[in-house]
C-alpha cells in the first residue's frame, strides 16, 4: 500500500524496488530473482547448516574411530550420489552404469599414486590435489564419450545401455590384471597424501581414521555447494528442461545434445573422484568390488534419499551406508532350507533384496525419497494444530 499526500492510504501497492526483502511468516514470497536462487535462501537453513556443519566436525572426538570409518565412507558414496543426481534427478537421463565410472576413477586414482616399481602399474604420484582431479577428468572422459548415447536413446533403452558398461567394465578390469592386480588379488589402492603427510596414518589430524573422516567430509562440502550451484545455474534450469520436456526445452532453443553431453559429464566427474576416494578408506581395492550390486546401492541412494536433491543424495548415502551393518548380521539370522542341508544366503543377495524392496517401497508410499519425508513433517508443525 502507498499513502497519498492527504494521509490516506491507496490500494496501489508498492513498486518493488533493487533491494529484496522477506515478509515475515512468509518464506517462500521472494521480491526479487536473485532472492529466490540464492545458495541457502531462509534463515533457518543457514542456521541448521552452520548446526549441522559443527556437530560433523565434532563427531571427530565423539565417536569411536570405526563409527568414523564407516561415515567418511559415507561421505565418499555421497559425492558419487550427487553424481548420479545430476544426471538422472536434474537431467532426467537415466543411468545405471555409475559403478563403471567409479570404477575408472578408482584405477586411475591408484595407477597414478602407486609406486612406480610395483607389482601394478604406478606413477608414484601421492599428492591427493594431483590424483584426485585425474581420476575425475578420466571418468568425465569416459562419460563424454558414452553421452552421443543419450542424445539417441531415452528411458528404458538408455538405462539398459548404461547398464552395459557395468558388465563390459568389470570383464575388462577382471582381465587388465596389469593395473587391477586380477579378480581375487586386487592392488593397494590411492595413497591420501597431502603436502608431503599421508592421512591413511596417524599424523597431525588425530588418528588414521579421524584423518579420513576430515578429508572426506571437507571434500563432501566442496562437491556438494558446487553441485548446488550448477542446479541453480542456467545449465542446472537447462537440465531441468530438458528432464521435464526435453521437445519443448529443444522449441525454446535449448541445445540437448550439449547439455546431455555435459550432463554424463558432470556425473562421471563426481563418480570417478568418489571412487577415487572410497577405496583409500580401506586400502585395497579388486575388481569384483564394481558389479552390478553397486550400481543399484547408487539408485537406492538417489530414490530412497530424494531426486533432484543435493541434500537427498546425503541423506540416502548416510541411510544406505549406515544400513549395511545389519545387512551383514541379516544372513546368520535367515537359513535356507534346501533338501536336507540349511544354507545360509549370501550377504549380497540380501543385500539386493533389502535394496530393491526399499526402493518400491519408496516410490509408492513416498517418491521423494528421506527429503519427500522431512517436507511433510516440516509442513505437519508449521500448520499445528490444523490439518490442512
Amino acid at each position: 500500500m502507498t499513502e497519498t499526500r492527504s494521509g490516506t492510504r491507496s490500494a496501489v501497492p508498492d513498486i518493488p524496488t533493487g533491494r529484496s526483502r522477506r515478509v515475515r511468516g512468509r518464506p517462500l514470497l521472494y521480491t526479487s530473482y536473485a532472492q529466490d536462487m540464492a545458495l541457502l535462501d531462509t534463515r533457518a537453513k543457514r542456521v541448521w547448516t552452520v548446526l549441522l556443519l559443527m556437530l560433523a566436525f565434532g563427531l571427530t572426538v565423539l565417536l569411536q574411530d570405526r563409527s568414523l570409518e564407516v561415515l567418511a565412507g559415507a561421505y565418499a558414496l555421497a559425492i558419487g550420489a550427487i553424481g548420479l543426481n545430476i544426471v538422472t534427478g536434474y537431467a532426467g537421463q537415466v543411468s545405471l552404469g555409475h559403478a563403471f565410472f567409479v570404477a575408472i576413477g578408482a584405477y586411475t586414482a591408484a595407477a597414478l599414486s602407486g609406486p612406480v616399481d610395483g607389482e601394478n602399474l604406478g606413477y608414484g604420484l601421492a599428492e591427493i590435489w594431483i590424483w584426485l582431479p585425474a581420476a575425475g577428468l578420466v571418468a568425465a572422459v569416459a562419460g563424454v564419450i558414452v553421452a552421443p548415447l543419450a542424445t539417441r536413446l531415452r528411458g528404458l533403452y538408455l538405462a539398459v545401455v548404461t547398464l552395459g558398461l557395468v558388465f563390459l567394465g568389470e570383464h575388462v578390469f577382471k582381465e587388465w590384471q596389469e593395473l587391477t592386480g586380477g579378480p581375487g588379488v586386487g592392488r593397494e589402492a590411492a595413497i591420501p597424501q597431502l603436502l608431503g603427510v599421508r592421512l591413511d596414518q596417524d599424523g597431525p589430524l588425530g588418528t588414521r581414521e579421524q584423518s579420513l573422516y576430515l578429508l572426506m567430509l571437507v571434500l563432501l562440502v566442496v562437491f556438494a555447494v558446487a553441485a548446488r550451484n550448477l542446479a541453480r545455474s542456467r545449465v542446472g534450469r537447462a537440465f531441468a528442461a530438458i528432464r521435464d520436456r526435453d521437445i519443448a526445452a529443444a522449441v525454446i532453443g535449448v541445445p540437448l545434445t550439449r547439455y546431455k553431453v555435459l550432463a554424463f559429464g558432470v556425473s562421471s566427474f563426481y563418480a570417478g573422484c568418489a571412487g577415487g576416494l572410497l577405496y583409500t578408506i580401506s586400502g585395497y581395492v579388486e575388481p569384483g568390488s564394481f558389479s552390478l550390486l553397486l550400481s543399484v546401492q547408487f539408485i537406492a541412494m538417489v530414490l530412497i534419499g530424494g531426486v533432484a536433491t543435493v541434500s537427498g543424495s546425503i541423506a540416502g548415502a548416510l541411510f544406505i551406508s549406515l544400513l549395511q551393518p545389519l545387512t551383514r548380521s541379516l544372513p546368520s539370522l535367515l537359513p535356507v532350507v534346501s533338501g536336507d542341508t540349511t544354507q545360509t544366503p549370501n550377504v549380497f543377495q540380501v543385500e539386493t533384496v533389502l535394496y530393491g524392496l526399499l526402493i518400491v517401497l519408496f516410490l509408492v508410499f513416498e517418491p521423494r525419497g528421506l527429503y519427500g519425508l522431512w517436507i511433510r513433517a516440516r509442513n505437519y508443525w508449521k500448520a499445528w494444530p490444523f490439518s490442512y
